[in-house]
């Protein structure tokens, strides 16, 4: 009952701050964020925004910004969202309501354990879980595309915990407009 509570009072000052926001820079106590792509041409980038945050252009480029931690870790064999990472995501759910023409991909990935077919099965999972609560926070469905890579696009080489943690991910990725 009271996480229900807790989410219905982050989905409520989400929908304040998007109708809103000012064109100001970020506030200190936004998420920390991480930025885990890489494109060649510059062509994709990922990103999210805190409360008391400007949705402006400029927070998806700045490091500074929560927008842009741009990667969801998860558990072995696990498609629960971490506690942790429901703020991250309810910043990047502002910056979409806000934006309503930005488009992003949840790229769902596992560590190699298990076979090919369950691991691109995981990563799906995974991804639906982050698009299900950007969706519970506002975000239009037809601004979120899903695709799986399975164990496919390591994020660290090894057979290692250390490895398969940072592998067990989903990536969101922010589409040039």
């Amino acid at each position: 009952m009271t996480f229900k509570l807790g989410r219905l009072m982050i989905v409520v000052l989400v929908a304040v701050l998007a109708g809103c926001s000012s064109k100001g820079g970020t506030t200190a106590g936004d998420a920390a964020v991480e930025d885990r792509s890489t494109s060649a041409d510059g062509g994709a980038m990922t990103s999210g925004v805190g409360a008391g945050s400007s949705f402006s252009d400029y927070s998806l480029n700045d490091p500074s910004s929560p927008l842009s931690r741009r990667v969801i870790y998860f558990e072995y064999d696990s498609a629960e969202i971490a506690y942790g990472d429901q703020d991250l995501l309810v910043a990047h759910a502002g910056y979409l309501v806000a934006n309503p023409g930005q488009q992003i991909t949840l790229e769902g990935h596992s560590d190699e354990r298990g076979s090919r077919e369950y691991n691109i099965a995981l990563g799906d999972r995974r991804a639906l879980s982050v698009q299900r609560v950007l969706e519970l926070n506002g975000v239009s469905p037809g601004q979120v595309n899903v695709v799986s890579y399975g164990e496919e696009k390591p994020a660290a080489e090894g057979h290692s915990e250390a490895a398969w943690r940072l592998n067990r991910r989903v990536e969101i990725v922010y589409l040039v407009q």
